[in-house]
């Protein structure tokens, strides 16, 4: 009976440590995009502040298989400890309950319930299979993995039928014109200005927020898309080859817009070749006589055959003097035949000029006439956390805090010198660029020192590049602030002294949770 009892002690404290464990590494793994590998890597790369919070489980072993009843309750002592340091912690982007997580989650607590009923009825082993109880707490990561393969069948099962029914309400309606969007940067941005200036004239569907991959788009389909949609803007992300491909398979797009290619997730595209040939998926997949628009003054799209070009050095379509400020921008677009006007806007920055410029050709050769593309321009709202202008009087904050890449912190950086401000610059750099991560952020310390009076780094391992590029470019080192959080960061710069002048502060990236 005492042993039962004791047993029973073990039982919940265990289940409270695994269920923060395996919520931890859950969370991990669906901010990993649900990548096996990306979850390896990241266990791999974080293995010390795993084995700080999971390591006290080994000392279970020798308790459990020496001291009976008593090594029991030790256990159990240690398991609380182990859960206390593994609750979770706000997030910036917290855990979402997915279907796909509940499955996950139910999978993870049959094998957790069980290892239990294993241990209840077999008391002769139970100190042995409370052993292998320690070893799941400290392979917790791992544990979902196991959990993922399981549920792998099914999750294609799944997969297919909700493309299959995507695939059948598409076919429903003939008429509806897909405009497919994608790459290296300015895609959400390009998207939502899009859909602005085609709403002025048809009933238009963009994917929402950052739904950009194939079940995002098979989801905003099966969800959202009504009979009377006459445009769908659909965003393509990719982080493998032949990503892009697989969504166009599904939506079969008559126009296509590629905004970029440049060096991001070179992690798994490896080089810049491969992400050219991902984006041009897209053309590829475009009928003939379709309708491809590209960023003429992208190097790897420049000169494309058969592609409309626009841009503010190339294209067919340009914008012209630009004038950028505390409330937007202004330029001239020009197009072919004689196509010319003044368009004004609250968004600021090069890359946003250069995105408004090809959603106004696109919407031009859809049919919106030039006036109606002004009238969108004027009205458009930033995109939450792309070259955000936020605040007002003697403090504005340009919030580019989605995600970071070469080619946007460098636009980032050019909108932040065009204020006549104290200007400062906060971020955590940029991530997920393989081989040239030391480089490119180097490369962004330098350009850094040119625009901003004052940096506030976050992280002191992930900003070194950063840090040494500044010094290198010349920037004083007591202009430069290493700080341990995003918070911390942005008391710096408000903290900097400013001589009296206004103060503009630059968030440039915001790095997840899993980083």
């Amino acid at each position: 009976m005492t042993d039962d009892i004791c047993f029973g002690v073990l039982a919940i404290c265990w289940l409270f440590s695994m269920a923060m464990l395996l919520y931890r590494a859950v969370h991990m793994f669906q901010l990993n995009s649900y990548k096996p590998y990306v979850q390896r890597k990241w266990v791999a790369e974080n293995i010390f502040d795993i084995l700080i919070r999971t390591v006290w489980a080994a000392l279970t072993v020798p308790a459990l298989l020496e001291w009976g009843s008593v090594g029991m309750l030790i256990s159990a002592a240690i398991y609380l400890v182990v859960g206390f340091l593994n609750l979770p912690k706000k997030a910036k982007k917290p855990l979402v309950a997915t279907a796909r997580v509940k499955r996950l989650f139910t999978t993870l607590a049959v094998i957790c319930l069980a290892v239990l009923v294993l241990a209840y009825f077999d008391r002769r082993h139970r100190p042995d299979v409370m052993v292998l109880g320690a070893f799941a707490a400290l392979a917790a990561p791992y544990l979902v993995l196991l959990a993922n393969a399981i549920n792998s069948p099914l999750e294609k099962l799944i997969n297919r039928h909700y493309i299959n029914d995507a695939k059948k309400r598409l076919a429903g309606m003939p008429s509806l014109r897909v405009v497919g969007v994608t790459g290296s940067y300015g895609k959400t941005s390009m998207k939502m200005i899009l859909s602005a200036m085609l709403a002025e004239r048809f009933g238009v569907l963009p994917t929402p927020d950052s739904y950009n991959t194939t079940l995002g788009v098979v989801r905003t389909i099966r969800e959202r898309m009504r009979p009377t949609d006459e445009v769908f803007v659909c965003e393509m992300g990719a982080r493998n080859p032949g990503d892009i491909k697989e969504i166009c398979d599904i939506v079969h797009p008559t126009v296509g817009i590629i905004t970029s290619v440049g060096p991001q997730h070179l992690e798994s595209f490896k080089t810049v070749e491969n992400v050219l040939k991902t984006k041009l998926e897209l053309a590829d997949a475009l009928p003939e006589g379709g309708l491809l628009l590209v960023n003429a003054d992208c190097e790897y799209l420049a000169g494309r055959e058969g592609a409309v070009g626009y841009g503010i050095d190339a294209g067919e379509w340009r914008a012209s003097d630009i004038k950028t400020g505390p409330t937007g921008s202004e330029f001239t677009l020009t197009g072919p035949d004689g196509v010319s006007a003044r368009l004004r806007t609250r968004l600021i920055g090069r890359h946003n000029v250069l995105n408004i410029t090809g959603a106004a050709a696109a919407a031009y050769l859809l049919g919106v006439p030039v006036k109606d593309i002004a009238a969108a321009a004027a009205r458009l709202e930033p995109v939450p956390h792309r070259l955000q202008l936020l605040g007002g009087g003697g403090r504005f904050v340009i919030d580019d805090a989605y995600n970071s890449n070469p080619a946007g912190a460098a636009a980032a950086l050019e909108a932040l010198a065009g204020f006549d401000a104290a200007r400062i610059l906060v971020t955590p750099g940029m991530v997920e660029l393989g081989s040239k991560q030391y480089e490119l952020n180097r490369a962004f310390g330098e350009q850094a020192a040119k625009a901003a009076d004052f940096v506030a780094l976050v992280g002191e391992k992930q900003t070194r590049p950063i840090f040494d590029g500044l010094l290198a470019a010349g920037m004083p080192q007591d202009r430069i602030k290493v700080c341990a959080t995003l918070e911390e960061a942005v008391a710096a710069a408000d903290a900097y002294d400013t001589g009296g002048r206004a103060r503009v502060i630059l968030l440039e990236n915001d790095l997840p949770d899993n980083y």
